[in-house]
């Protein structure tokens, strides 16, 4: 250290100093010196053995009361972790600057500063794709599957289904399929396709029906005045007739069919025959290949989909990163309650863990100082305090030379 050869260099020159007057020709200005040099000297010494004795035994001898570092070594460590655990780093003092800390606003600070830089945005996003492109997607497949059946096996699917239909019904909806069934019904009757397939199979079926007598004749009679075309004809005169009567609001052949629809419907939600066969065909299908499969495919897709979005708000500097980011803030930095609470849930968190492991610094200095051994302990401490050691050291053997001076000229008088 720059120090120490400084006080080696002060006292050197105080040593040099006084050897040099004892062979100068005596006058006053040389009693001067040699006083001056010659206290300087002791004091030099005397500083010298003093800031030694401290670290050390001065020139290797066992002096009594010298090294004292050493030899008070664990009254040093205890005095050392006593400080900090009772006065530096005591408890009381940690949770009290814990309760002025807003946590939740300092971290918000935080993370406003590291999502304000574009390169942070860029590499957290890019170390997000590297993750998801990790992940082990054919593992995630049994959980869902799992997840699903477990949910399958506890839903009770007669409620559900219960309400689901009387949600549907009170909208409308079962009106609403009736009327689109209706419309399909009514465009295919009146394809022309239809017409001679309906004429078709009037005549067919007449041909096989077998009537005797009177009214065998007149019917046999009417089979042979009519062919395909006009039978499909009125066929489909008919249904699109009855098609019209059904799509009328105040029909009661409407009435009719809806009311039976929805008995129909509620008769199936309430059978639990068909409701637990349903189930344990839904749990049987669930471990099939083929959802597996699916499953899995899906998964991928939305995977590829996340990477393709993220990769694209890399290359744009993270710019929707960073509106996400500051959307949440908006909307939490309102919530004042919910982040009181959450200041007071973190705060309580960090105290219980200070006044639990509190212990543990005392502990932490101990280890450190028991694993040096004397010299790098020694060597430590010499570099964290010997600079100013030193200068007692510089200032004995300067405070000396005075001291001489004066002590030599009240002799002289």
């Amino acid at each position: 250290m720059k120090s120490r050869n400084l006080a080696t260099t002060s006292l050197a020159i105080m040593a040099i100093g006084f050897l040099i007057t004892l062979f100068l020709p005596e006058n006053l200005a040389v009693i001067l010196l040699r006083g001056g040099f010659e206290a300087g000297l002791v004091g030099g010494i005397a500083d010298w053995f003093a800031v030694t004795a401290l670290f050390r035994h001065p020139l290797g001898l066992p002096i009594p009361h010298t090294s004292l570092l050493l030899k008070n070594r664990d009254k040093i460590i205890q005095s050392l972790i006593s400080a900090m655990e009772n006065e530096l780093l005591n408890k009381e003092s940690i949770e009290n600057k814990l309760r002025k800390v807003r946590i939740v606003s300092l971290g918000s600070k935080l993370l406003t500063k590291f999502f304000s830089r574009k390169k942070a945005r860029a590499e957290l996003l890019q170390q997000l794709s590297e993750f998801v492109l990790r992940l082990p997607l054919e593992k995630a497949v049994p959980y869902i599957q799992a997840a699903a059946a477990e949910y399958i096996r506890e839903a009770e699917l007669g409620i559900f289904a219960d309400k689901i239909t009387t949600k549907l019904m009170n909208d409308g909806k079962d009106v609403a399929v009736l009327d689109y069934a209706l419309a399909g019904v009514s465009t295919w009757t009146e394809r022309p396709e239809t017409k001679a397939m309906l004429g078709k199979l009037a005549s067919e079926k007449l041909s096989e029906v077998k009537l005797g007598g009177f009214k065998g004749m007149a019917f046999q009679a009417f089979v042979g005045f009519t062919d395909d075309d006009m039978l499909g004809g009125m066929l489909q005169g008919m249904l699109q007739s009855a098609i019209r009567d059904f799509r009328e609001e105040d029909s009661p052949y409407r009435e009719e069919v809806i009311r039976e629809i929805r008995v129909a419907l509620f008769q199936l939600v309430s059978d639990e025959t068909r409701l637990a066969s349903l189930k344990e065909w839904a749990l049987n299908e669930l471990q099939s290949e083929a959802v597996t499969g699916f499953l899995q495919t899906q998964l991928e897709q939305i995977r590829d989909k996340a990477v393709t979005i993220v990769e694209a708000d890399q290359a744009a500097g993270g710019r929707k990163l960073f509106g996400l980011y500051a959307m949440l803030v908006r909307r939490i930095s309102k919530e004042e309650q919910w982040i009181q609470g959450w200041e007071e849930r973190i705060r309580a968190s960090l105290i219980n863990f200070v006044e639990a492991n509190h212990f543990r610094l005392g502990l932490l200095v101990k280890e450190n100082l028991d694993s040096m051994d004397d010299a790098s302990l020694v060597n430590m401490l010499e570099d964290k305090v010997g600079k100013d050691l030193q200068w007692i050291r510089v200032n004995g053997a300067l405070c000396g030379f005075v001291v001489g001076l004066v002590l030599t000229v009240v002799q002289l008088f």
